[in-house]
């Protein structure tokens, strides 16, 4: 009962660029939608979503597949961070979104430096291969401030180090391994690097905003995959992916395939 896990910050719409620019959304679309139909994993953790393009990622996904996440305004309007997940392998048990701020139940809150909210969509679901039932964490750190990034994962480890499931946490972290905000993020051993643990790499260690250009492995992995000790790491990598010879995004996809432990087991 292996589970295919995928963190992908898809790039939201950006009005009046160059017909030629590879950042054009209608240019995109096809590409993006082209890869998600053909990975299809189990549960998708996604950053920088409005909802066009929730629209196109449910469709290409397919029609078993099912969200929870609204945008990150005061008024639950604007770019996102939902969660998309098979509604015909996983069961969803319940699901909540905070500001990762000082004051987390207030929607559009910002005390950490942040110019615009941040947030946290969290789901728990019950897998109906082996019933395993585990927690899923996505989220989208700050691009500007790093006080704001060291808090938002001090504030993820707790919410994680607080409820016993097993846990993945997706996102786009906006830093690299060995910074502030990712050491505090893997404090303690409450979760772990999936790259660091998997048992096997399915391509380079590649930075994973290649901005629109070849990947290369001097580049920063920005985009995350972390788990809880419990969860094994069987495969992960990043997906290069072009539909079309169109690149989907300008970040990669990191994509796992981790094993959950039923209620009671112990990863081996």
């Amino acid at each position: 009962p292996d589970l295919h896990v995928m963190t992908f910050n898809v790039r939201r719409p950006i009005g009046r660029l160059p017909g030629r620019s590879p950042d054009v959304w209608e240019t995109r679309k096809p590409a993006l939608s082209a890869l998600l139909a053909a990975e299809r994993p189990a549960v998708l953790g996604t950053q920088e979503v409005v909802p066009g393009q929730s629209s196109a990622i449910r469709t290409a996904l397919g029609r078993h597949y099912r969200t929870v996440g609204h945008g990150r305004g005061a008024d639950g309007r604007g770019e996102g961070c939902p969660i998309y997940y098979d509604s015909s392998r996983l069961e969803l048990i319940d699901w909540s979104q905070t500001a990762l701020s000082d004051r987390p139940d207030e929607p559009g809150s910002t005390t950490w430096g942040n110019m615009v909210p941040r947030i946290l969509v969290s789901a728990t679901f019950r897998d109906r291969e082996g019933s395993a039932r585990f927690r899923f964490l996505n989220t989208h750190f700050d691009h500007i401030s790093r006080r704001s990034r060291s808090r938002s994962a001090q504030q993820v480890r707790e919410l994680v180090a607080g409820e016993p499931l097993p846990t993945i946490v997706t996102g786009d972290l906006n830093t690299g391994e060995g910074s502030d905000p990712v050491v505090e993020l893997l404090a303690h051993g409450t979760l772990l690097d999936a790259w660091a643990v998997a048992r096997e790499h399915l391509s380079p260690e590649w930075g994973t905003y290649p901005n629109y250009r070849e990947p290369r492995t001097e580049r920063k992995r920005i985009d995350w995959i972390a788990t809880t000790p419990s969860i094994e790491v069987v495969r992960i990598g990043m997906n290069d992916r072009r539909p079309l010879g169109v690149w989907p995004s300008d970040h990669l996809p990191v994509q796992a395939v981790v094993r959950v432990p039923a209620a009671g087991e112990r990863s081996s």
